[in-house]
């Protein structure tokens, strides 16, 4: 399947989707900070990228906004609980591929991802 790289501060978050993704099949990577999951695509790059927004270190529009210079065509969802949808919308505004507001459901995240996925080019990484 695919490589995924999970950015999200909330541990139990990240916990919840490495266990759906990799459920799913995908090899799964994960880091708690923008900062952090930064150095681990400079590792080895990613398939897609799920990232939360709002995360201490370094959020997820500066994230979303590092990636996409470098990886115009990488796959990057955006996730946030907050109560105010601009988030979600700046987000999607620099540069994420979509977005979805937390709590959603595992099939959604599986569906999107895997549309994602589909119309990524063997080369955009």
């Amino acid at each position: 399947m695919a490589d995924i790289l999970i950015i999200d501060d909330d541990r139990q978050m990240r916990r919840l989707l490495t266990r759906i993704l990799a459920g799913a099949g995908h090899a799964v990577r994960a880091a708690e900070n923008g900062r952090d999951g930064i150095a681990l695509f400079a590792q080895r790059r990613a398939d897609a990228v799920i990232t939360d927004i709002i995360m201490p270190q370094m959020e997820g529009i500066e994230t979303i906004r590092t990636l996409r210079r470098d990886h115009p065509t990488l796959p990057i969802i955006a996730i946030s609980g907050g109560s105010d949808p601009i988030y979600l919308r700046a987000a999607s505004a620099l540069g994420a591929t979509s977005v979805l507001r937390k709590p959603f459901s595992s099939q959604s995240l599986l569906d999107l991802l895997g549309t994602m996925l589909q119309k990524t080019p063997e080369t955009s990484c």
